[in-house]
């Protein structure tokens, strides 16, 4: 028999959800099967005989149910096992085919999604499976629909679903079937393979009824604060199916409540609009329909769907949550229709009443509890005056209004999901066309408001300057902040019309401003000003200071040129004088190299009074560890303009210090104590030259974003520069939000110490005392360099906001900077006992949790053998399915099945570089998820300095997947999973090294299998990871 089975490779939207089910069957009978993109939104068809038996594949059919129906009843051994045997049982089967067909699909409401799942709860109760005793079609069928179901997905996840045990408990043994994982891998797989590049979004989501040239989408803003990059995504993607079909975009303001709204907010939004490049076709205002609206009102009230309700706001609000009918419930419609009279004039009886749509209050959804849909309000209209007195709802106007603007499909974001039925019913009651609806998720950002009256709360205590401040998430305020357009409008972009539930880190988007402004950006020099040093230079008696045009991007001379001064006297910033040493070579950037032949400290050596310099301008840059800014500070003759102009750096923290606000967080509570710092630099003289709105880069500071420029009226006050995040940790880590301390004694240090904030130099000093915090506080300046400590020393790749993975290890083997300054681990069992008493004191009161910096460490000798480092084979390796800069490999460590692992090696080598490696595996770390994949292993690579290049470890010749890797003199059974509380990689891992003739080696003790030592191919002097 000759069948053809093809099914699309979408992983299904609300039109066209996956056929999950047809793959799991051909699994199952073990029937060829091919993903092939199929016309319209079918998901599946297939080609066969019109006859079972029959040898010509003459009849063809389309769509999920008809192509099961279909197999089931091809051939006898098909219908045996899917569990066709007999014509009760066909019956059986059908009725829930038909049953996921009508009531599990993607676009189902809310309501009728959970009367299904109360339907099959039930039926479970007393059942294994849907029909007879063993997993059947209609098993596969519902497992399918549900499947694709985004609802039910979400839902099943959670411990406390309210989708019922009896549905949770089979759907979960469905699914954890052979046939229906191999069907959900062969999906995962067609998403990897068409997934665009970098964090580019889908697009495809079928919208249901689409036309060329006759869909009609609307962006409605109410004109009652500034757009925020929530709005921009909404607003874009609208904007981009309007395009996407030829078709039409409305922009119409919601203007229903006259106590928020202003004209200037309008015209911000329109200004914002057009800054993004979306130019509606229609602009049109809520307040144009408030006669269709008044009218539609009359109308739903004489057919005893709408009444007056004069209870008060706390009375309606409790028998809404206690599901109690108001007493004007059922009031007479001329009753009704006597008090909207009162309302439309605003009486003094009409003002105690609203009107509310008469839906039913025992709903489970509480959208349906009879919501208001007019209110009375005296505050003048900024459109239409004093005409109306009471105004409908967004949730009422908004169906109307969609359907006499000829709308198509309504694009809104997930938080409205719940009113979607709503939405449905006011075009029944209403008797108008209907309008698609399609959601989207929200953008979500960490430490981020979106929410405008929590917004306006900052904006009213003065916490922020304006909506446009540089913390705000307002278009206009990341506009400020040094957020291109460009980049906002590509990210958005790239999120597509997803809607996955996301809370979004900053580096993306921030990341993505980078790559658009770097290109382009002029290159400048500042110099912090706080114990400035200044520099001479004794070997040049005859040298006279001079200027020179130099490019201001070297990389792109079109930036054009800019004039530096050559001079004897300069200035160096003090944290790179301070580590100078005499006799040492270093270079100054855009000059050459020169030799430190003397340096003045003061008696107290609080600062530096004079460095002596000799220019060495021949040497070679290439081999000095130092690149130093430098400014001169003595002028060419007659160019009293090229002095250094006083500069000042500001830098911000996040307007909150949790991640994620939940519903019952008090935002008071979270407001972050101070999010502004403030650094007093001198600047290049070409900063004179800046305009407003320009983008810089500081050489060795990052990017900035000219706020306030030079003016020459008043030439004292300084040019105000805003840091740009470049998108890497240390830029968009918040600064005081709470981080775990290493040690108990680092515990008791940040419970005393104060917020923390940016630091450039955190290697520091002790925990500053309660009194030098309230001085600090005290002055008007908060430098970022003064609020983190000398001595305060963070965890190894720890960072203020989370853990720092590095890019060429596993997530759960977090590997310690190879720093000296790496806190070791507690002491602890027998180990702790070889120290001697001078090592035991501080480890005994580190554990009491005194002040001691740290744990003693632990016998680093006895821990070494507790790794189970062995040699692998990659065997296959994959792209990650969710995340760019990470693969998949499977690999063979000499045990039954092949191990996954999941590393950040995609940025430094390609899949064809990885295939068939044989390499060294840590395989004892407890496995842990990166991004949706577990890993159960980490791959140890070699790394030079700057990351920029990375290398696997190469077993001895002859070495096969399984053999050991020891250590000499240190030997030992390896723990069959490390306790990650005893921190013993994160010990170890700092004296993993490259020797210069290649080896590995641990302190020396070299890598070592029974066949030789471990080598990597050409980093001397690496670090391993």
């Amino acid at each position: 028999m000759v069948l053809k089975l093809a099914v699309s490779p979408k992983a299904g939207t609300a039109a066209a959800p996956a056929a999950y089910a047809v793959v799991a069957v051909a699994h199952l009978l073990k029937l060829a099967f091919s993903f092939e993109t199929l016309q319209g939104t079918e998901t599946s068809q297939i080609s066969g005989p019109s006859t079972p038996g029959g040898k010509t594949a003459d009849l063809k059919l389309a769509g999920t149910y008809p192509v099961l129906r279909y197999i089931s009843r091809v051939s006898p051994d098909y219908a045996q096992a899917l569990g066709v045997t007999d014509a009760v049982k066909s019956s059986q089967i059908d009725y829930w085919l038909d049953f996921s067909k009508d009531n599990l699909g993607s676009d189902a409401g809310f309501k009728p999604l959970a009367v299904a799942f109360s339907t099959l709860n039930s039926h479970l109760k007393m059942r294994s499976f849907l029909v007879g005793y063993n997993v059947t079609l209609a098993d596969i069928a519902c497992w399918g629909a549900l499947k694709a179901n985004p609802v039910f997905v979400t839902r099943v996840k959670g411990t406390d679903n309210e989708l019922g045990t009896y549905l949770t408990r089979w759907f979960n043994h469905v699914d954890s079937l052979n046939f229906a994982t191999l069907a959900v891998s062969e999906f995962q797989k067609q998403a990897v393979a068409s997934k665009p590049k970098g964090d580019q979004g889908s697009f495809d989501i079928g919208l249901k009824d689409a036309e060329m040239g006759k869909v009609v989408t609307r962006f409605p803003p109410e004109p009652s604060g500034y757009l925020h990059i929530g709005h921009a995504k909404a607003a874009l993607l609208n904007d981009y199916f309007a395009k996407h079909y030829e078709g039409t975009l409305i922009v119409r303001f919601d203007d229903t409540n006259p106590s928020n709204e202003k004209e200037e907010f309008e015209e911000s939004i329109k200004e914002d609009l057009l800054l993004l490049g979306i130019k509606a076709d229609k602009t049109s205002h809520t307040s144009d329909y408030f006669d269709v609206t008044y009218n539609h009102a009359l109308r739903i009230i004489k057919k005893g769907l709408a009444y007056v309700d004069d209870s008060t706001q706390e009375v309606m609000r409790d028998e809404r949550m206690k599901l109690i009918e108001s007493k004007s419930r059922n009031l007479s419609v001329e009753e009704n229709l006597r008090r909207f009279a009162e309302m439309t004039k605003g009486s003094p009886e009409g003002l105690t009443m609203c009107l509310r749509a008469k839906i039913n209050m025992k709903d489970p959804n509480g959208t349906m509890r009879d919501p208001v849909i007019y209110r009375c309000n005296l505050t003048p209209h900024h459109r239409t005056g004093t005409k109306w007195k009471l105004y409908p709802t967004y949730d009422f106007a908004c169906p109307i209004v969609d359907s006499e603007e000829g709308v198509t499909h309504a694009l809104r974001s997930m938080e409205y999901r719940d009113r979607n039925v709503q939405y449905d019913w006011f075009f029944s009651a209403l008797e108008i066309r209907k309008v698609h609806v399609w959601d989207f998720s929200r953008v979500n950002f960490v430490y981020t408001l979106l929410s405008k009256r929590k917004l306006a709360k900052f904006v009213e205590k003065g916490l922020v300057t304006g909506w446009d401040d540089a913390r705000f998430p307002t278009v206009r305020g990341i506009r400020r902040r040094g957020m291109t357009i460009q980049a906002l409008r590509e990210y958005n972009l790239m999120q597509g019309a997803s809607q996955k539930q996301l809370e979004l880190e900053w580096d993306k988007i921030w990341t993505l401003n980078k790559k658009v402004i770097d290109p382009v950006a002029p290159r400048h020099t500042a110099l912090e000003r706080d114990k400035i040093v200044k520099v001479k230079v004794v070997n040049a008696d005859a040298f006279t200071a001079y200027s020179k045009d130099m490019p201001k991007h070297k990389k792109n001379p079109e930036v054009g040129t800019k004039k530096t001064t050559f001079s004897t006297e300069l200035y160096l910033e003090f944290n790179d004088a301070k580590d100078l040493t005499v006799g040492e070579e270093v270079t100054f950037m855009d000059w050459g190299n020169v030799i430190v032949d003397k340096i003045e400290w003061s008696d107290d050596k609080s600062f530096i009074a004079m460095i002596e310099i000799r220019l060495n301008l021949e040497g070679d840059f290439k081999k000095t560890k130092k690149k130093l800014t430098w400014l001169a500070r003595g002028l060419p003759k007659d160019e009293p303009q090229q002095a250094p102009v006083r500069t000042l750096l500001y830098d911000f923290d996040y307007l909150i210090t949790k991640k994620k606000l939940e519903e019952d967080d008090n935002v008071d509570d979270f407001v972050t104590p101070v999010t502004e710092f403030k650094t007093e630099a001198w600047g290049d003289a070409n900063l004179r030259g800046c305009n407003k709105g320009d983008i810089i880069q500081l050489e060795r500071k990052g990017y900035y974003i000219v706020d306030k420029p030079f003016n020459p009226q008043t030439p004292n006050d300084p040019i105000h520069l805003y840091l740009i995040p470049d998108g890497r940790v240390d830029s968009i880590k918040s600064k005081a939000a709470p981080e775990e301390p290493a040690t108990p004694a680092a515990a008791a240090s940040a419970a005393a110490a104060p917020a923390a904030k940016k630091a450039k130099n955190a290697k520091g000093a002790a925990v500053p005392t309660k009194a030098a915090e309230d001085e600090r506080l005290k002055s008007p300046m908060y430098k970022s360099k003064a609020v983190y400590t000398e001595t305060y020393k963070f965890p190894p790749t720890v960072g203020q906001m989370y853990e720092i993975k590095p890019y060429y290890t596993h997530a759960f083997g977090v590997a310690a900077a190879a720093t000296s300054s790496a806190p070791a681990a507690p002491a602890a069992g027998k180990e702790a006992k070889k120290t001697d008493s001078a090592e035991k004191a501080p480890a005994e009161k580190a554990k009491r949790g005194g002040s001691a910096a740290a744990a003693a460490p632990v016998e680093e000798a006895s821990i070494i053998s507790k790794l189970d480092i062995v040699v692998g084979k990659i065997i296959d390796v994959q792209n990650h399915p969710d995340a760019d800069s990470l693969y998949v490999e499977k690999i063979d460590c000499g045990e039954a099945e092949p191990r996954t692992v999941v590393s950040g090696l995609r940025k430094f080598m390609t899949l064809d570089e990885m295939k068939d490696k044989t390499i060294l595996v840590l395989k004892n770390l407890k496995p842990a998820a990166m991004r949706g994949v577990k890993s159960h292993a980490m791959v140890l690579c070699a790394s030079n300095a700057d990351h920029t290049k990375v290398e696997f470890l190469i077993p001895p010749a002859g070495s096969v997947p399984g053999d050991r890797v020891y250590f000499e003199g240190h030997e030992g059974t390896p723990e069959e999973q490390l306790n990650p509380k005893k921190k013993v990689w994160e010990t170890v891992q700092p004296e993993f090294k490259t020797r210069d003739d290649l080896v590995a080696v641990w302190k020396d003790v070299e890598f070592r299998t029974a066949k030789g030592v471990v080598k990597t191919g050409s980093l001397p002097g690496a670090s391993i990871k």
